[in-house]
């Protein structure tokens, strides 16, 4: 057999062909967000039609339209950013405190072997006490205040950074820790190079959690003890609701239907 016979039955390799429905559409980056749009309208599409024919009247659950026509009118109400506001401070200073206060004691319990020791238990035992157990000791102390709001805010986020803190003073590495203190590092160039990196992802993960915590907890205490915010705010705007409803009887007379709406 001749070198060009040779040459001739020597097997020619395929190129595969390109599945065409493995192709990336155009759409396929935004598949993602086009996933959460269509979540979201669809809640808005259960919630409006449970409202409609659901078991629980409109009264108690309002329908999105209602809601959302409601807070377009509350954007142009000056009570309602002042209320806005006085949340959102409690809500604030209530994080940043609990936030500091925790980082500051996480570092010097968790750089000891024997304060990590013979603080455990002390902590697993407060750490689960609820914050709302606390709501009457701080209206009895404080009344409606913002000290009382602070108190619940600050205790229950203060337990929840702590431990992540804990957790990322204990994640340092041994061998970079003893590097370090080979190299003669200042307990400050410590922090800033070895202990600060490791504990930067757990400590956003207890501020995140504690942030959305603070934020209830805010608001209910406004609720339950009635200082300034939007709990406050909600809590006058039923009582208003429930005095005109009752007022408008049946059998009163539709000037004094109008007269409650008109002060109410």
């Amino acid at each position: 057999m001749s070198v060009a016979q040779r040459e001739l039955e020597k097997p020619v390799a395929v190129p595969p062909q390109r599945d065409s429905s493995r192709t990336p559409s155009a759409v396929a980056p935004y598949k993602p967000l086009l996933l959460g749009v269509a979540g979201s309208l669809g809640f808005l599409l259960i919630w409006q039609v449970f409202s409609a024919i659901g078991p629980v009247g409109s009264h108690y659950l309002p329908p999105p339209t209602v809601v959302f026509a409601e807070f377009v009118e509350n954007l142009s109400d000056p009570d309602f950013w002042t209320s806005v506001g006085y949340t959102l401070r409690a809500w604030l200073i209530g994080l940043v405190v609990s936030s500091v206060a925790a980082i500051v004691v996480g570092v010097i319990i968790g750089s000891s072997t024997f304060l990590r020791r013979a603080t455990h238990s002390t902590i697993e035992f407060l750490r689960p006490i609820p914050a709302v157990a606390l709501i009457p000791l701080a209206a009895l102390l404080y009344g409606p205040a913002l000290s009382a709001e602070l108190l619940i805010v600050v205790y229950a986020c203060f337990w929840i950074v702590l431990v992540q803190v804990l957790y990322g003073v204990a994640d340092v590495d041994k061998v970079a820790t003893d590097t370090a203190l080979t190299l003669q590092m200042n307990f400050w160039q410590r922090v800033r190079y070895l202990l600060f990196p490791t504990l930067l992802p757990f400590l956003m993960t207890g501020i995140r959690l504690a942030a959305t915590v603070a934020l209830i907890l805010s608001v209910g205490v406004e609720l339950i003890i009635g200082t300034p915010g939007l709990g406050q705010a909600r809590t006058s705007h039923s009582h208003r609701s429930t005095t005109t409803r009752r007022r408008c009887s049946p059998s009163s007379s539709p000037a004094a239907c109008s007269a409650c709406s008109s002060t109410g």
